[in-house]
């Protein structure tokens, strides 16, 4: 096998069973839920679930929300390629978890909202919250065609799987269960589509080590490759992927989703308390860093098979993301179902993100466009709800056809995911974070954020980076055993590394501009929106008259909402306890009993005139 032969794959009778069974479970949950709630009156209801979800699927559903099919084909080519320095992403969820939970949870939880722009409103102005949305629209339905279509072509290329046929029943079942089912039915079957993902990895992962004769085998090969490049903490932002591009530019760009994106809010706010969805986010750690260990261990697994015969440079395959189907249907070709099941993991990744976006962009629109300038009843807002999640759906499949027509342009996209993402992400933390921030410093800040970001963003698609910056790993062709490679790449030794540079491009002329701002890790790119955002916005506040704003208590954060505090105090009365030092009168307040931290006891102090702050 890893001598190279071309596989020319097709889906037995068995694969379309098993992907046709993952679509019906999927839309026999919208079926269910549709059923069981036939009676819900209500658009909170069917946006909501309620407000009475539990921890654990929520925090499932968190999980299968950003891990799409992208993550299942494209994070083990990257490994592949570049190495596994991309497993330092689990340090930034880790960070993601904490501040979310400590900073915009406990805010979004006590304002009780739907969309999460509405507090842009409540804190800022409408033109505030329009933005937002706008923004936030834009976005989505951009990722959302993306992550619809790259799966299917990467598929179809390699598997024989129908392209459109593909993309139209993933796009249908999904529009059917969150037009019918709403967010309860696309919790549960992100619930199911975790644990399909994870099936789907696992399958490849065993079969590798099986036939690579241990995990061993896989590790020393991947070591002698270079792959096992976790050591490099070089702080040059130019590079591609180092420690610190992953760990500081990883958790911007997943607070930006965890923390702000309607997606993730709207799951963890629907849980029946504040501890639920605590507990949702810290679960939902363990969901990302197994599939990230599963998606990294089957990039090295792709190496180790692969290490003599690179199917890419050999011109098997025409990109790194059908690495991975190409591995399946080589391993896995001769066992009837597990390509189908394989297929179905990546189309999982797809259906739950394609789900939470579909119904994040419905509750959107209707909490901040629809509800704010007309009086409607909640019945015909429920009505009006299943009819976006309908429209919305059909937006994303017509997405992905455009999506087809753009080509190379998938990878600027993504990138104006982080770019969109970072500005929006100042704005949040301005109004939370910043009491003297006002409405003429957030849209300031929120534009110079966008422009800057897409500045650079831009310019990097268009000017690459230099490859000593990129370090793509050497791949090897010399042990392939066969005629119909492309004999223009067999030139690459075992020493040399795969290197292309755009067309027309002449390294050496390269100007200081190009050679620095836009060779910017791409990592980068949604810092700099949310730090640009944060100084513009706060030195407008200021020179506008900020400091003499009163903000709500509500609106921002307040040191009682964190568990550092409490764990602060708690410590706090621990050592001075122990030390002897807490006088007689505070001892005999203490033991009167805890204070229930959901109540200000001090709004019910009538005797005291001041807040303290």
């Amino acid at each position: 096998m890893s001598g190279g032969s071309p596989v020319t794959g097709s889906f037995a009778m068995g694969d379309y069973v098993v992907f046709a069974l993952m679509l019906v479970m999927s839309a026999a949950v919208g079926i269910y839920y549709a059923w069981v709630d036939r009676d819900q009156r209500s658009s909170a209801d069917f946006l909501m679930g309620g407000r009475r979800l539990t921890a654990l699927p929520v925090s499932l559903s968190l999980t299968a929300s950003f891990m799409s099919a992208i993550t299942v084909l494209s994070n083990p080519a990257e490994v592949y390629r570049y190495g596994a320095s991309i497993g330092f992403f689990a340090i930034s969820y880790v960070l993601t978890m904490i501040v979310t939970s400590e900073i915009f949870l406990p805010v979004f939880y006590r304002l009780a909202i739907t969309s999460t722009y509405e507090y842009l409103e409540l804190r800022f102005n409408r033109a505030t919250r329009l933005l937002g949305t706008m923004l936030f629209i834009v976005q989505t339905i951009l990722y959302t065609g993306i992550v619809i279509y790259a799966p299917a072509l990467a598929l179809n290329q390699v598997t024989g799987m129908d392209l459109w046929g593909a993309l139209i029943s993933t796009g249908v079942v999904c529009t059917f269960y969150c037009t019918l089912g709403g967010l309860k039915a696309v919790v549960w079957t992100d619930v199911f589509q975790v644990g399909v993902m994870l099936a789907g990895f696992l399958a490849v992962i065993i079969r590798s080590v099986v036939l690579q004769g241990g995990v061993i085998a896989i590790i020393s090969d991947s070591q002698q490759g270079g792959r096992l490049n976790f050591w490099d903490f070089d702080i040059n932002p130019l590079r591609r992927h180092t420690f610190w591009t992953i760990t500081i530019g990883g958790t911007f760009i997943w607070i930006s989703i965890y923390g702000i994106n309607q997606a993730q809010v709207q799951r963890y706010i629907s849980c029946k308390s504040i501890g639920q969805a605590r507990l949702s986010l810290y679960i939902n750690l363990l969901g990302l860093c197994s599939i990230l260990l599963c998606s990294v261990f089957a990039g090295l697994c792709l190496y180790s098979v692969y290490k003599s015969c690179d199917p890419w440079t050999a011109g098997l395959i025409s990109a790194p993301d059908q690495l991975m189907p190409y591995l399946v249907m080589d391993i896995l070709g001769n066992y009837p179902g597990l390509p189908g099941l394989f297929v179905s993991a990546a189309y999982s990744g797809s259906l739950s993100t394609v789900s939470s976006s579909i119904n994040a962009l419905a509750a959107v629109t209707v909490e901040d466009l629809i509800k704010p300038y007309t009086q409607i009843s909640d019945r015909s807002l429920s009505r009006i709800s299943k009819g976006l999640s309908l429209l919305y759906g059909m937006l994303c499949i017509g997405m992905a056809g455009l999506a087809s027509v753009m080509g190379g342009i998938l990878q600027a996209v993504i990138s104006i995911f982080g770019v969109i993402g970072g500005p929006l992400l100042g704005l949040f933390t301005l109004g939370i974070l910043c009491p003297f921030a006002n409405s003429k410093g957030a849209l300031v800040g929120v534009m110079s954020g966008l422009i800057v970001s897409l500045w650079v963003g831009i310019g990097a698609h268009i000017y690459p980076a230099p490859p000593e910056m990129r370090r793509p790993l050497s791949l090897i062709t010399a042990g392939c055993n066969f005629t119909t490679v492309n004999w223009t790449s067999t030139a690459l030794t075992s020493g040399q590394s795969f290197i292309t540079t755009a067309p027309g491009l002449n390294m050496d002329s390269r100007s200081v501009l190009e050679d620095n701002w836009y060779s910017l890790s791409y990592m980068y790119f949604s810092p700099i929106g949310t730090i640009i955002t944060v100084t513009v916005g706060l030195i407008v506040s200021l020179l506008s008259g900020g400091w003499k704003i009163k903000v709500e208590s509500r609106l921002i954060l307040r040191k009682e909402d964190t568990y550092l505090f409490h764990l602060y105090t708690f410590l706090k009365h621990r050592v001075l306890r122990r030390t002897g030092e807490l006088d007689l009168t505070k001892d005999r307040q203490q033991k009167v009993g805890n204070t229930n931290h959901a109540f200000c006891d001090v709004e019910l102090d009538s005797t005291k005139t001041t807040i303290p702050s």
